[in-house]
């Protein structure tokens, strides 16, 4: 009996000391099961609380002083051109259109897995199509109709563009592809500048992303953020060409993942409206006059500014198997296909 009321007496005092650590601000573990009583979770679950702290079993908790409020996501639509640039198939060999769809299907699946956290976000989608069908058109609006969150189709008018410079390439129509895609871009860019409030994720429309991307990058911008006190660029893929030459970047401990600094991406990136603002100049003449290679302006931002990558990737570019900007490694890419059907 007299072990009993000794086990009684140590839980009482348990509890109390769980309540005064709670009161405190602090956290502790039961390193025998990887339980956290104050959070009232298990360690594989996930610790962090958006807009308030990220939490690292390793690392410890980063008290977020740059909390997300707002996301704007802009996909760039076109499912009537296979490759602006060239005429090689993309992975799977499939119809434009389906690439498009898989990526719009993977953004939602996305939002509806990490449903919790966008009931403290304000989330819009915005989708800028040029000359996809009518067809695709009424599949796309009844995909995002049938979702339930906040998004409008812009249909791109490509005169209203007409100071666009490409470069000659002696063949008109991959020119006028370009011409597009660059309108695309800029019309993009400013939308956001002239209506976004917070964060905006531009999406290219073959980038078919896992269920946990959004969350991970979400809970990364508000963490490197607030430790580097500045405002950041995220890129959701690994891709392959960054590791064909050696160089120095440093690692750092996301969410669920680690991310590195990179100095280059394409134009699939996370960002927040001040850096749209700040770097309006170099964003534009990217959109005006066609350089060699397209993102030349936007690495030049990254020069002076931070652009992290996630380890392994966070969303898998469909281009040709044997593009150096394609398939990232280290992750399952049939699976992750087949589950944006």
């Amino acid at each position: 009996m007299r072990n009993i009321k000794n086990t009684k007496k140590k839980g009482f005092l348990k509890k109390i000391f769980i309540k005064i650590c709670r009161v405190l601000g602090y956290e502790i573990i039961d390193q025998s099961d990887f339980y956290l009583p104050v959070l009232g979770k298990n360690a594989d679950r996930n610790l962090s609380t958006i807009g308030k702290s990220s939490i690292s079993i390793s690392l410890g908790e980063t008290k977020i002083t740059r909390p997300v409020k707002s996301l704007d996501i802009i996909i760039k639509t076109c499912t009537s051109v296979n490759l602006v640039t060239q005429n090689k198939k993309r992975v799977f060999e499939k119809e434009k259109s389906e690439y498009t769809f898989r990526t719009i299907k993977s953004l939602l699946n996305s939002i509806k897995f990490n449903n919790e956290i966008f009931k403290t976000i304000d989330l819009k989608l915005t989708i800028i199509d040029h000359s996809s069908n009518k067809k695709d058109l009424e599949l796309i609006n009844n995909y995002l109709n049938k979702s339930l969150i906040k998004y409008e189709i812009i249909n791109l008018d490509i005169n209203e563009f007409t100071f666009i410079k490409t470069i000659n390439k002696n063949n008109p129509t991959i020119e006028e592809n370009m011409r597009a895609t660059m309108a695309s871009i800029l019309k993009s860019f400013k939308i956001i500048k002239e209506n976004s409030a917070d964060l905006v994720y531009f999406v290219e429309d073959d980038y078919i992303h896992k269920k946990d991307s959004l969350c991970e990058m979400i809970f990364a911008y508000e963490k490197f953020s607030s430790e580097t006190k500045q405002e950041l660029f995220l890129c959701p893929a690994d891709y392959p060409y960054l590791y064909k030459s050696p160089e120095n970047t440093n690692i750092l401990i996301g969410n669920n993942y680690h991310w590195r600094i990179v100095k280059e991406s394409l134009l699939t990136f996370m960002t927040s409206k001040k850096m749209i603002d700040k770097h309006w100049d170099h964003l534009k003449e990217m959109c005006i006059n066609e350089h060699s290679p397209f993102e030349t302006p936007l690495h030049k931002i990254y020069e002076e500014e931070i652009c992290l990558s996630p380890i392994p990737s966070l969303v898998m570019h469909c281009t040709n198997v044997n593009s150096v900007f394609g398939l990232s490694p280290n992750i399952n890419w049939k699976k992750l296909w087949d589950e944006n059907k």
